[in-house]
């Protein structure tokens, strides 16, 4: 009986090791460091989270199959087109497993000139506890996440658009 009992406690304790070291990562959160990363882009070059610090980065999380992510976009490319010339870098990170075969395809029906990435493997995504398409993080000059925004906005509304320039003046 007692070994019963300690065989019991053993698979018990075991269980919860075993669920607690395969937990995915908690979400990321405002005021916390942005995750670096390394993802290659549209045109094949890599782009590295970390050496943009000094700029304002907006992470964006989609995927081509996602209606709320394709009605954000066209507000996207406008607060991109507002901001260039600023601190500021607009990164869409999609997060299909065959996001090379459909994204080109997608890009050329809607044209956009912010940088898009692949995570193909999704561990970026993981990394940023990103479940719920669109999802995007405003990243400050500092590499701190100062805000997280989930579900698709209007990226070009005069408050956003006020929001993000003040960011990138700091």
């Amino acid at each position: 009986m007692r070994n019963l009992l300690l065989i019991a406690l053993l698979v018990v304790i075991g269980g919860g090791a075993y669920i607690y070291f395969n937990m995915p990562p908690a979400p990321v959160v405002a005021g916390e460091m942005a995750p670096d990363f390394t993802l290659e882009d549209t045109k094949g070059n890599k782009v590295t989270l970390s050496s943009l610090r000094g700029k304002v980065v907006m992470v964006n999380f989609w995927a081509t199959w996602c209606p709320p992510c394709k009605e954000e976009m066209p507000s996207m490319e406008k607060l991109n087109k507002i901001m260039a010339g600023e601190d500021f870098v607009m990164l869409a990170i999609n997060t299909e497993k065959n996001g090379r075969s459909v994204v080109p395809d997608f890009l050329k029906k809607n044209p956009h000139d912010f940088t898009v990435l692949y995570d193909e493997t999704g561990a970026v995504q993981q990394e940023y506890g990103v479940y719920k398409f669109p999802e995007s993080f405003i990243v400050r000059k500092d590499g701190t996440i100062d805000r997280k925004v989930l579900g698709a906005i209007d990226w070009a509304s005069s408050q956003t658009v006020a929001y993000i320039k003040d960011l990138s003046k700091g």
